[in-house]
C-alpha cells in the first residue's frame, strides 16, 4: 500500500531521538474526522422529523423537505386541546360525511399526550384518554407557518374594453358533456368574472335553465327563479322596461347578494307588423379593475367607499320589503384587506348617512361621500373601462355579480329574455370541486 509521510519533528534541545516518522495511508485525507462525522450526525438528527412532549404543548420538528422556503415558521409547538380536537381518524370524523363524529367539550381539560413518535409520514399520538391520533405532516405543516389554512384564491385578470378582442368562452356541448366544460365556465368566472356559452339551443328556454343547472342550483327570489320574460312590467323593477340602465350590481338590497347572473336573448322582434327593431347592446364593466383605478387615483375617495356603509331596498312590489341586515359599503372587502364585493345600484340606494366614522375615529360627511361617489361613477363611464356587446340568440352571457357590473342600452321592439341568479356558495363549491382534487378541496374548506 502506498503511504505518504509526515514531516518530521524537530528534535528537542535535550538530544533526544526524533520521534519515528508518523505513517497514515493515503485515503485518509479524504476521510471524515470526527469532528466531520460528529457534525454530520447533528445535521442529520436536525432534519429528521421529531416531537416533544412539553407543557404547553407538542413540539415539532418538521422533515427537511417541507420547510416552506422564504416563509418564516411562526410557532414550533401546537396546543393539546387543538391537536385532540382535529384528529381525523375514523372514531372522530365520519368518513362519509367529513363531519366531526364526537363533542369536543367532553375530551378532558388537562387532555395530554402520554406518548409521541415522530417518522417520515407524520405524528403518532397516544393521549391521556386512551385514544390514537395520527396526523400528517403536511396538516402540521400548515399551522406551524400559518395561524390557520390559507384560502385558495386565483389572480385576478382585470380587464376593459379589449376584452372584447376575445371574451371568455365554452361551447355548450362541452358544458353539457362533463364537468370539464363546467370546470372551464367557473374558472373564467373565477378568473376574469365573465365566460360566454355559444351554440346554446334557443328554440326552449328550458335549454338555457338546464345550462345554468350544470354549475349550480338556481335562486328563489321574489322575482322568481329561472325568469323568462318581455319588457312588460310585469314585475316593478326597471329591467322589466325598454329604457337604458346604467351599469349596476343587481340584488343589493340582499345581505348575500346574487353571485352569478345570467342573461339569453331567445329573440328581437318589432312590437307590431312594419315597426322597427333596434338597440339593446349590453355592456359589462370590471368593478375590480374600476376600484384598482380609484385606489391609484383618488385613494381616499377608495377609502370613503370602502368605510360608508348604505342603506339598500327593494320596495316597489306589493307586500315586498326586502333590505340588508345591516348597512353596507360599495366596497367590501375581507378580514385581510382584499376586495371581495362591489355594490353599486344608484337605483336601489337609501338615503346616505349625514356622518359615517372612519377608523381613525374622523366623521365621514355625507357630501364626501358623494365626492367619492362621483368619482367611482365617473371611472366607470370611461370608454377603456366599458366593454359593449350586443346578446344574440344562441349566446349566453354568465357574471360575476360580487364583481362584474351590467347596463344596457335603450331598445326598441320585443326582446325575449330568460336567465337566473346563482348563489355565490354554490358556484364556488362547483369551482373548487370541478377544478381541484377532492383532497385538496377538503382541506381548503375545512382547514
Amino acid at each position: 500500500m502506498r503511504y505518504l509521510h509526515a514531516l518530521r519533528p524537530i528534535a528537542s534541545r535535550r538530544g533526544a531521538l526524533p520521534r519515528p516518522p508518523a505513517f497514515r495511508p493515503a485515503c485518509y485525507f479524504s476521510s471524515p474526522s470526527a469532528l466531520q462525522l460528529r457534525r454530520q450526525h447533528s445535521a442529520a438528527a436536525a432534519a429528521a422529523p421529531s416531537c416533544e412532549i412539553h407543557k404547553d404543548g407538542l413540539k415539532l420538528s418538521l422533515p427537511a423537505d417541507l420547510a416552506m422556503a422564504g416563509a418564516k415558521q411562526q410557532r414550533d409547538k401546537l396546543s393539546f386541546m387543538w391537536l385532540r380536537d382535529n384528529c381525523r381518524c375514523s372514531q372522530c370524523v365520519n368518513q362519509d360525511t367529513t363531519q366531526r363524529a364526537f363533542a369536543t367539550f367532553q375530551i378532558p381539560v388537562d387532555i395530554h399526550p402520554v406518548e409521541a413518535r415522530a417518522d417520515q409520514t407524520g405524528v403518532r399520538v397516544s393521549w391521556s384518554d386512551n385514544h390514537q391520533s395520527q396526523y400528517a405532516w403536511d396538516f402540521l405543516q400548515q399551522y406551524l407557518y400559518h395561524g390557520r389554512r390559507k384560502e385558495k384564491t386565483v389572480t385576478k385578470a382585470l380587464w376593459g374594453a379589449e376584452i372584447a378582442e376575445n371574451p371568455p368562452t365554452v361551447p355548450y356541448e362541452d358544458v353539457m358533456a362533463g364537468d370539464e366544460g363546467v370546470a372551464r365556465v367557473t374558472a373564467n368566472l373565477m378568473e376574469s368574472g365573465l365566460c360566454f356559452v355559444s351554440s346554446v339551443p334557443h328554440d326552449d328556454p328550458f335549454k338555457t335553465k338546464s345550462l345554468l343547472e350544470r354549475i349550480a342550483f338556481i335562486r328563489e327570489t321574489h322575482y322568481g327563479g329561472f325568469y323568462d320574460f318581455t319588457p312588460d312590467l310585469a314585475m316593478a323593477d326597471t329591467a322589466y322596461t325598454n329604457l337604458a340602465l346604467p351599469a349596476h350590481t343587481d340584488t343589493t338590497y340582499f345581505t348575500d347578494p346574487a353571485g352569478l347572473q345570467a342573461f339569453h336573448m331567445l329573440s328581437h322582434k318589432p312590437a307590431r307588423e312594419g315597426g322597427e327593431c333596434w338597440g339593446g347592446e349590453s355592456l359589462l364593466v370590471d368593478g375590480f379593475r374600476a376600484a384598482a383605478v380609484l385606489k391609484q387615483e383618488d385613494e381616499k375617495a377608495y377609502e370613503v367607499l370602502s368605510r360608508v356603509g348604505l342603506p339598500w331596498h327593494a320596495s316597489g312590489n306589493p307586500g315586498i320589503t326586502i333590505a340588508p341586515d345591516r348597512l353596507y359599503p360599495v366596497l367590501e372587502h375581507t378580514a385581510s384587506g382584499r376586495l371581495h364585493r362591489v355594490r353599486w345600484n344608484n337605483d336601489d340606494r337609501g338615503v346616505v348617512p349625514l356622518t359615517s366614522e372612519s377608523p381613525e375615529g374622523t366623521e365621514i360627511s355625507a357630501d364626501e361621500w358623494y365626492a367619492a361617489a362621483r368619482k367611482f361613477d365617473e371611472i366607470l363611464r370611461r370608454k377603456d373601462m366599458e366593454y359593449w356587446f350586443q346578446l344574440k340568440p344562441g349566446r349566453v352571457v354568465i357574471f360575476d355579480n360580487w364583481r362584474v357590473l351590467h347596463a344596457r342600452a335603450a331598445f326598441e321592439g320585443i326582446r325575449r329574455m330568460c336567465g337566473a341568479y346563482i348563489n355565490r356558495d354554490d358556484w364556488i363549491s362547483r369551482w373548487l370541486n370541478t377544478n381541484y382534487p377532492r383532497e385538496e378541496v377538503l382541506d381548503a374548506v375545512r382547514g
